[in-house]
C-alpha cells in the first residue's frame, strides 16, 4: 500500500512517516522543506522537495491513501501573505482532491483545524457547531473542508480537526502554547504568558499521528472529527511547565481573543484512546532539551523563519 503525505517533512509529518514505514507501507512525501528535512532515509520512502500549488508535478500514480498536511501552519504565519496561504492551504487542496478523484486515490485524510470554530462560548465545542474562523489560516481549512466533501460519493474523505499539537519532534515548533512556554522556562528561566484566562484544546504529537492511523485503519469513519484532549489555560499550561522547572510566571496584557474548547466524544466512540498528556509533553520537551537533542533554534519558530526565508523568496 503507498501513502502519500504532503507536508510530511513537517512537524507532525516528521513523526508520522516513520509510524507509516514501521507499518510495512511505501510513503512517498511531498514537501517544500522550508524548515529542512529531519526525516532519515529508509528503502520504503521517497521525498520529493516540491510545491503541492504545482499540481502536474504531482504523480499519484499507484497512491492509495493521502494524508494531507500541507499548509501555511498557524495564524500568524497565515496572516504574513494571505495570497501565498490560501494558495498553498486552499486551492491547492481543491487541485489535489480534484486529481486524487481522476486518478483513483481510495482515500483522503485531511488535517483541518479545530480552530475553524473561532472564539466559541459553549464549553463543549462540537462538530456541528458554526464554523467563524478570523484568521486567514483558519478560513482556508472552513473553505476546504466542504469542497473534500463534495468528493465523498468518489473516495473515502476523512477530516481531522486537530487542537493545537504539542510535544517533542525532530522538525520541532516552539511557536505553539505548550512547547513554546516551555521552552521559556528552560532557555529564559521564566515564562511570560499574554493574558492568560484563554483556553486552548491541546493533544500530544504521539496521539495525533496516531489518530491519522486510526482513520487509515478505519476507512469507514467517513466525516469530520475533533481531536482534542485536555482543554486548558494558557496561565495553567505555563504553571505545568514550572512545576517541573521551577521558574517565575510573568503575567502580561493580551490583545489575543481566541478562547476555544473542543469536545473529542465523536472520535472517542469509534475505539480511540489518548495515550499522552499535555504534563507528559512538557516532560519530554525537558529531557531533550537537557540531553542536547533539542536547542531553542530560530528555525523552529515559524513566522521567524517565513520572514527571514520563505517570504523574501516569493
Amino acid at each position: 500500500m503507498k501513502v502519500l503525505v504532503t507536508g510530511g517533512c513537517g512537524y507532525k509529518g516528521t513523526v508520522l512517516v516513520p509510524k507509516l514505514l514501521e507499518r510495512g507501507y511505501d510513503v512517498e512525501v511531498l514537501d517544500t522543506v522550508w524548515f529542512g528535512n529531519f526525516l532519515k532515509p529508509h528503502p520504503r520512502l521517497r521525498v520529493t522537495s516540491g510545491d503541492v500549488r504545482d499540481i502536474d508535478q504531482i504523480s499519484l500514480d499507484g497512491v492509495d491513501t493521502i494524508i494531507h498536511l500541507s499548509s501555511v501552519a498557524n495564524d500568524p504565519c497565515g496572516d504574513l501573505d494571505p495570497k501565498l496561504t490560501w494558495e498553498i492551504s486552499a486551492l491547492a487542496t481543491m487541485q489535489l482532491a480534484d486529481k486524487a478523484v481522476r486518478k483513483g486515490v481510495k482515500q483522503f485524510i485531511y488535517a483541518s483545524s479545530g480552530s475553524v470554530y473561532g472564539v466559541k462560548e459553549e464549553l463543549e465545542v462540537t462538530e456541528d457547531l458554526e464554523l467563524k474562523p478570523i484568521s486567514e489560516y483558519n478560513k482556508t481549512k472552513m473553505v476546504s473542508e466542504p469542497v473534500l466533501k463534495s468528493y465523498a460519493d468518489k473516495m473515502i474523505v476523512q477530516i481531522v480537526r486537530p487542537a493545537t499539537v504539542c510535544g517533542y519532534s525532530p522538525r520541532m515548533r516552539l511557536d505553539v502554547s505548550v512547547n513554546l512556554l516551555t521552552m521559556q522556562a528552560l532557555s529564559k528561566g521564566r515564562i511570560t504568558v499574554f493574558g492568560g484566562t484563554q483556553i486552548r484544546p491541546n493533544i500530544h504529537i504521539d496521539d495525533i499521528t496516531d489518530v491519522y492511523l486510526h482513520f487509515l485503519d478505519h476507512p469507514k469513519l467517513a466525516g469530520v472529527y475533533n481531536a482534542g484532549f485536555e482543554n486548558i489555560s494558557i496561565l495553567d499550561i505555563a504553571r505545568l511547565a514550572a512545576k517541573h522547572i521551577p521558574v517565575d510566571i510573568v503575567v502580561t496584557e493580551s490583545n489575543d481573543p481566541r478562547s476555544y474548547r473542543v469536545n473529542s466524544g465523536k472520535l472517542l466512540a469509534t475505539g480511540f484512546k489518548p495515550k499522552k498528556s499535555v504534563e507528559i509533553a512538557i516532560q519530554e520537551i525537558i529531557e531533550k532539551f537537557k540531553s542536547g537533542v533539542l536547542k531553542d533554534e530560530d528555525h523552529f519558530y515559524n513566522l521567524k523563519w517565513m520572514e527571514r526565508t520563505v517570504l523574501s523568496v516569493n
